[in-house]
């Protein structure tokens, strides 16, 4: 059985970075008992935080224990797909499908598809997520804090599993995988307006771009601290 992305839809991968590493060693990080949750983002000053016109949703997003879950550059691992076989077309739509929003995020942020899950920290995966508190979904966003050795170095990172379900149209699978990458970028909050990305429910037709308010989120987060160790 062969398993690749199918010419007509390869990515050249750019050459490896630091960020892009492989992982040499990975062990779970426990918060200190004594640690305090860092502070919620601030209402934008625009305007109130329940107004339709206020430029972005900084103040929906949530910090982990740690600080912002956001990094400076990306490295994303997609699930392979088969070229040939009865579900062949529609795992090659799937693919089609997250890759298109992927591109999306690369225009907001510096991303690299990577070939090996060990040199990830975003990892998206074809398949339905399980149900959780009693409801389904057609995708998922697990989020991870992980101590992470690569070329020797050790560093805190997010590790985010992404579930997409293929049992969508290639619409919505595109749509769904914008959402759950937001959240797996560092967006861990809900806009309340319908025509963004990371709206909280979605209405009307799939949103398949990114709002000015979904940027501009994205661009006050990446000017936050990085994830740090707190101290014992």
């Amino acid at each position: 059985m062969a398993w690749a992305c199918p010419p007509e839809q390869r990515v050249d991968l750019p050459p490896l970075n630091p960020p892009c590493a492989i992982a040499t060693e990975i062990r779970a990080w426990k918060a200190p008992v004594t640690t305090a949750l860092p502070a919620p983002a601030p209402v934008p000053a625009d305007s109130p935080a329940d107004s339709p016109a206020t430029g972005d949703y900084r103040h929906r997003l949530k910090p982990t224990p740690a600080g912002w879950a956001r990094r400076s550059h990306w490295c994303v691992w997609v699930e392979p797909v088969q070229l040939s076989g009865p579900t062949a077309i529609w795992e090659q739509r799937w693919h089609q499908a997250v890759l298109d929003a992927l591109r999306t995020w690369q225009a907001e942020l510096p991303i690299t598809l990577v070939s090996d899950p060990a040199q990830a920290q975003v990892l998206l995966q074809r398949r339905r997520p399980p149900i959780l508190n009693g409801r389904a979904s057609h995708g998922r966003a697990l989020l991870q804090l992980l101590e992470v050795q690569r070329g020797g170095t050790w560093r805190l990172e997010p590790r985010v599993e992404v579930l997409i379900s293929p049992g969508q149209a290639q619409p919505a699978i595109q749509a769904t995988a914008l959402h759950e990458l937001g959240h797996a970028f560092g967006l861990w909050g809900h806009s309340d307006q319908a025509g963004d990305a990371l709206a909280v429910k979605p209405a009307g037709p799939p949103v398949l771009t990114l709002s000015s308010r979904d940027r501009a989120t994205m661009r006050w987060l990446q000017q936050q601290p990085a994830l740090q160790q707190p101290d014992s």
